[in-house]
C-alpha cells in the first residue's frame, strides 16, 4: 500500500503549505509567522501549526506564551487566535521549559490531533512550520494530508545549504510541490541607503538553484527590528510592513498566492 493513499484534506482547508529548512537557527518560525500574517493581510483566513513538538517557538513569536486553548462541546481544541490567526502548537499545551521526550507513535498521534482534532473552520491557508530535519513529523504530515506546497528557508552559507538541500530533496522525496527557497539574513545595511554587507560567507546556494531550476522565492536581510518583533509577539509585517524585510515577506505572500490559485 501506498503510504499517500492515506491522505485526506482537512475538512474547510483549501491550501496546506509547510515551511521547512533541514537545519535549526535559519529563522524558519519566523519565516513561517510573517508569512502567514503577510497572507493574512491580504485578505486570506490563515491558520499556524507549529509541528516542531520539541521545539515550540510559536506561541513566543505572537506573544501567547501561557495560553491555553480550550475544547468546544464537540471536543475539538479551539485554537489561540492572535493577529487575526488561527494557531496551535504543543507549546500551548506542555509548560515552556518543560522537555517533551516522546518517541516516534507518539509524534505521529500527536499530528494527527492536529489535524483532526482541532477547530480550523475555514481557512485559505494552513502554514506549517516544520521542525529542523528531514524526520517523522515531515514524512507523517505528507501521509496524513494532500500538501499544496513547500518553502525552504536557509541562510548563505554552505554550511546551512548543505541541510536545507536534503530538505529539498525530502520534499520530492515525499512527492510535495516544491515553490522555491527564501534566503534568509541575506544581508545587512546599516542605514537603507547603505550597501548592503553578507554577515555569512557566500555559498553555492545561488549556482546550484540555477543549475536545478529552482526559484529563490525572495532575500530576507538581517535586521534587528525582525528579532524584536518576535520578542514582542509581533510579526515584522505588522511593526514595520514598509520595511525591507516587510516589503520581502509581503512578496514571498503574493508569490505563494500566485501557485495556490
Amino acid at each position: 500500500m501506498n503510504p499517500f493513499d492515506q491522505q485526506k484534506p482537512i475538512e474547510g482547508i483549501k491550501n496546506i503549505l509547510v515551511v521547512g529548512s533541514g537545519k535549526g537557527g535559519v529563522g524558519k518560525s519566523t519565516v513561517s509567522v510573517n508569512l502567514a500574517a503577510s497572507l493574512k493581510k491580504m485578505g486570506m483566513k490563515v491558520g499556524l501549526l507549529d509541528a516542531d513538538i520539541y521545539g515550540p517557538s510559536l506561541p513566543r513569536l505572537l506573544g501567547a506564551v501561557g495560553q491555553k486553548p480550550q475544547i468546544d462541546d464537540k471536543g475539538k481544541i479551539i485554537p489561540i487566535v492572535r493577529q487575526g490567526m488561527k494557531l496551535m502548537s504543543i507549546g500551548f499545551l506542555v509548560e515552556e521549559g518543560k522537555a517533551v521526550v516522546w518517541r516516534g507513535p507518539m509524534l505521529f498521534k500527536a499530528m494527527d490531533q492536529f489535524f483532526r482534532d482541532v477547530d480550523w473552520g475555514e481557512l485559505d491557508y494552513l502554514v506549517i512550520d516544520l521542525p529542523p530535519g528531514t524526520g517523522d513529523i515531515a514524512l507523517t504530515a505528507a501521509q496524513k494530508v494532500p500538501i499544496n506546497g513547500a518553502i525552504t528557508v536557509c541562510t548563505p552559507q554552505n554550511l546551512a545549504f548543505v541541510d536545507a538541500k536534503k530538505a529539498i530533496d525530502m520534499f520530492d522525496q515525499i512527492n510535495v510541490p516544491h515553490f522555491g527557497v527564501v534566503e534568509n539574513m541575506a544581508y545587512f545595511k546599516q542605514t537603507p541607503e547603505a550597501e548592503p554587507v553578507a554577515l555569512f560567507p557566500r555559498g553555492e546556494m545561488s549556482a546550484y538553484l540555477e543549475t536545478n531550476k529552482i526559484e529563490k522565492l525572495v532575500e530576507i536581510p538581517f535586521h534587528p527590528t525582525v528579532g524584536l518583533s518576535g520578542e514582542a509577539g509581533i510579526p515584522v509585517v505588522e511593526s514595520t510592513p514598509d520595511s525591507e524585510e516587510g516589503v520581502a515577506f509581503a512578496e514571498l505572500a503574493k508569490k505563494v498566492v500566485e501557485r495556490t490559485q
